[in-house]
């Protein structure tokens, strides 16, 4: 699918992903219209006068609100999901109110999709909706089913919905970086464990990945892009060399190692060269055309055994990018 000339609905456009979507659509697309669709007015005036740019258009809203999303969706010819709840512990401890936007919003999404009659959606998900360990994971794993399937009511309506999966982003709110960084200041770090490593990925990387998928989905695929792992020690090693740290422990609801295909997966999943494209295992609304290679039974992707690697002088060139 071509972005220029597209009006493009962007559901929490105010967020590290969306910030860095809209920049990258602005610089490359004259003709675009992107509605930044979020609840914070704060983060909304921020970016309005950051950026400056008569094709942006602010519309306040929640995911939570089908009503007004619908209002939003009205004439799009893409909606990309980026709003969530993805702060480990606040899901934890609020977890109605993360099932509330992360799988509630998503149905709104895919509904209000179908019923605006917008071609294409590309939904965010995220390594820790793999095998989940907690209730992030676990509402992203429900929103990932919710888009793929959603496509099953989509049939007579032309409306087509794809995921896109990942891991940590560099930066992004939340990250480990600026705590890090912070702890560097007072002269020692936490570590949870020496052992654990993560995917990473850079958001120019992520919306590369977004709009990738736009261009090449049909309707229920999940797709996956190849990145480095690092360990956890090695970042703290970039981002504070020689300070000395302490081991803390697995917080509740983490894991030591994060999965973006399991063994089950594998069985449905391509290799597209630049990416994995996790196929639907049925597919009511029609065929989906494989155009890679299917990657081997029982390939497992994760990040303890990925075969591409961020040593510590590399994520420190990453970071200050």
């Amino acid at each position: 699918m071509e972005l220029s000339g597209s009006t493009i609905l962007l559901t929490g456009g105010t967020g590290s992903f969306g910030t860095a979507f809209v920049t990258h659509l602005l610089e490359r697309h004259d003709d675009v219209v992107i509605r930044v669709y979020s609840r914070d007015e704060l983060k909304q005036s921020e970016m309005a006068a950051r950026v400056k740019d008569d094709r942006l258009r602010f519309l306040i809203g929640d995911v939570r609100d089908r009503d007004r999303l619908y209002r939003a969706a009205q004439g799009a010819d893409v909606i990309v999901h980026a709003a969530a709840m993805k702060q480990v512990p606040a899901c934890e401890h609020n977890p109605l109110e993360a099932v509330k936007t992360n799988v509630g919003g998503a149905e709104n999404v895919v509904d209000v999709a179908i019923d605006a009659g917008v071609p294409r959606v590309v939904a965010l998900s995220t390594d820790k909706a793999v095998n989940p360990v907690n209730l992030y994971g676990a509402t992203k794993l429900c929103a990932e089913k919710i888009v793929v399937q959603g496509n099953a009511y989509a049939t007579q309506s032309g409306t087509r919905l794809a995921c896109v999966r990942y891991g940590n982003v560099v930066g992004s709110r939340g990250s480990v970086v600026p705590v890090f960084r912070e702890q560097a200041r007072r002269g020692r770090l936490t570590i949870t464990d020496e052992r654990m490593t993560r995917f990473w990925i850079t958001l120019r990387q992520s919306v590369e990945l977004v709009i990738y998928a736009l261009r090449e989905m049909s309707g229920g695929e999940v797709f996956i892009p190849k990145i480095p792992s690092m360990r956890v020690v090695d970042l703290a090693e970039a981002l504070a060399p020689g300070v000395p740290y302490d081991v803390i422990g697995i917080r509740p609801g983490e894991k030591l190692h994060e999965l973006l295909i399991t063994a089950d997966e594998s069985r449905h999943t391509v290799d597209v060269g630049e990416a994995y494209v996790v196929l639907p295992e049925v597919a009511g609304w029609g065929e989906v055309p494989v155009h890679g290679v299917p990657i081997a039974d029982g390939f497992v992707y994760a990040s303890d055994t990925n075969d591409q690697w961020l040593d510590a002088e590399a994520l420190g060139k990453l970071v200050d990018e």
